[in-house]
């Protein structure tokens, strides 16, 4: 036992104090325990296969876990735009990350009854975005929001684009399992997509806590094996 705590006190804060949630949650047992659904639609619909959750989003929807995370943050999942039906679109596999409102920086969900799942009043929040396929698989885009509430109403004063790509190697697929990966570490925020690195972003401003939301509009997507690890910054 001496043994023991003599090397727990030689290893880095870091590594003492680093926390991680494996648990997807994406279960009928788990689902409200990690998860909460802001929704601008009534007709949303959430389902479940095993430990993956399909949602059903007519307008626009945000997924968030519930977790707050903090320091180096580094989350992963698998997700897939489903197109089987003649309804179904092919467009927006998004997230948000490090995300948080200035007015209740303690809780996300204090105003999700506000927001409503409407995406222009996100723009009251700060965070990284990544809109995948967005605009009809037209474009992905990286921003970082800034909480402008301008931003509602004002178009002039939503947060500039940082990265974006037009290209077919950079939308969507149909029915194509994506592996995701998001960091934020230090002032350095990095987006992989199937291991390939699509934004490298040094934040003179870098977020340091916030939540992860899953967003999408207009679609049928498919999330599983989500975890994430995070630790302090010394």
């Amino acid at each position: 036992m001496r043994l023991i705590s003599i090397l727990m006190m030689l290893l880095p804060a870091c590594m003492l104090h680093a926390g991680q949630d494996s648990v997807s949650g994406l279960t009928p047992g788990e689902f409200e325990k990690y998860w909460m659904v802001e929704s601008e639609s009534p007709d949303s619909k959430v389902s479940f296969s095993g430990d993956t959750i399909e949602i059903v989003a007519p307008k626009g929807l945000t997924l968030w876990r519930k977790a707050k995370m903090s320091g180096d943050v580094t989350i992963e999942y698998d997700a897939c735009v489903v197109v089987e039906r003649a309804t179904d679109r092919l467009s927006d596999l998004n997230c948000f990350w490090m995300a948080s409102d200035p007015k209740q920086p303690a809780d996300i969900s204090a105003r999700a009854g506000w927001r409503r799942g409407i995406f222009a009043r996100c723009y009251t929040l700060q965070l990284y975005y990544v809109g995948y396929g967005g605009n009809h698989n037209r474009t992905t885009r990286f921003r970082r929001y800034d909480g402008n509430e301008a931003g509602v109403t004002d178009k002039a004063a939503r947060p500039a684009i940082l990265k974006e790509y037009t290209d077919t190697a950079h939308l969507l697929r149909p029915n194509h399992w994506y592996h995701v990966r998001l960091e934020a570490h230090g002032g350095r925020v990095r987006y992989y997509i199937d291991g390939q690195l699509l934004v490298d972003y040094a934040d003179p401003q870098p977020l340091r806590e916030g939540w992860f939301g899953f967003r999408t509009t207009l679609s049928r997507t498919r999330m599983a094996n989500f975890r994430y690890t995070e630790s302090p910054r010394p």
